[in-house]
């Protein structure tokens, strides 16, 4: 599975607006749901508010990946979001989080969020590319990291 495959470019966010966690979450949901029809801006940030409930999903290195299962929801999707400033999301090193890798799949989805989810880790161990994507100018350069680090696995 490619990131690329299940990214949606038009929900992503070069600089978000939010300077705390819950408007921050409330932020993604908005441009996730504006994007994509079959989901619920309210239920997906139900979701993702029980998922931060039960342990941040900040990695640390100022990464984060929110996530969650949404009912009715057929494909894995997903968005990418930046704070140059950098947010409090209870990070486990403590530390600010301005990279955001947000991942929704269908309730039923079985392992293959697991995998989604291991892949994206896995792209945010290399401080270079966490580096390439804190310094990007606009999206496309994002866009186009992440396609290079996609063709790498």
């Amino acid at each position: 599975m490619k990131i690329t495959d299940i990214l949606v470019r038009e929900a992503s966010i070069l600089d978000l607006a939010a300077t705390a966690k819950e408007d921050l979450l409330a932020e993604l949901a908005g441009a996730l749901s504006a994007a994509e029809p079959a989901l619920d801006r309210a239920d997906l940030l139900t979701v993702l508010r029980e998922r931060e409930a039960l342990q941040s999903t900040g990695i640390g290195e100022g990464v984060a990946i929110p996530h969650g299962k949404v009912q009715g929801l057929d494909r894995l999707v997903a968005t990418f979001a930046r704070s140059k400033g950098g947010v409090d999301f209870e990070s486990i090193d403590g530390q600010p989080t301005q990279l955001f890798f947000l991942l929704v799949v269908p309730e039923q989805s079985g392992g293959q969020h697991l995998k989604a989810l291991a892949r994206i880790s896995r792209f945010f161990r290399d401080a270079s590319f966490r580096e390439k994507l804190i310094g990007a100018s606009d999206l496309d350069e994002i866009f186009r990291a992440i396609e290079e680090e996609d063709a790498k696995f």
